[in-house]
């Protein structure tokens, strides 16, 4: 079992910062593919990165490609995604997620546990 608990989330103009955090709790985390998901309001759920147990490989949806960095520090069971150069329609709810397998996937179906998520919106 693992529990993730976003945050980091607020309301910054165009062009500015974040950085979300999703902190998980479980003893299996460092054997988890880690993934950041998306949704806007009346939009599917849509892949924004994943990175590897080991932090070693990431992969990116193009649109945040770039501009965004996902990084996981096993050592605090945290999982990051910085958000640069960030645009209005990067607004939507953020969430984490966590595969128990050692692929990565950006396929929401491949998640097993989900965080409540964290609410990004960007002023133009």
């Amino acid at each position: 079992q693992v529990q993730l608990v976003e945050s980091g989330g607020g309301l910054v103009q165009a062009g500015g910062s974040l950085r979300l955090s999703c902190a998980a709790s479980g003893r299996t985390f460092s054997s988890t593919t880690m993934g950041w998901f998306r949704q806007a309001p009346g939009k599917e759920r849509e892949f924004v990165a994943a990175v590897s147990w080991s932090g070693g490989s990431t992969f990116y949806h193009y649109s945040g490609k770039g501009r965004f960095t996902v990084s996981r520090d096993n050592a605090k069971n945290t999982v990051y995604l910085q958000m640069n150069s960030l645009k209005p329609e990067d607004t939507a709810g953020y969430y984490c997620a966590a595969r128990m397998f050692t692929t990565i996937n950006y396929s929401t179906l491949q998640y097993d546990y989900w965080g409540q998520g964290t609410q990004v919106t960007v002023s133009s």
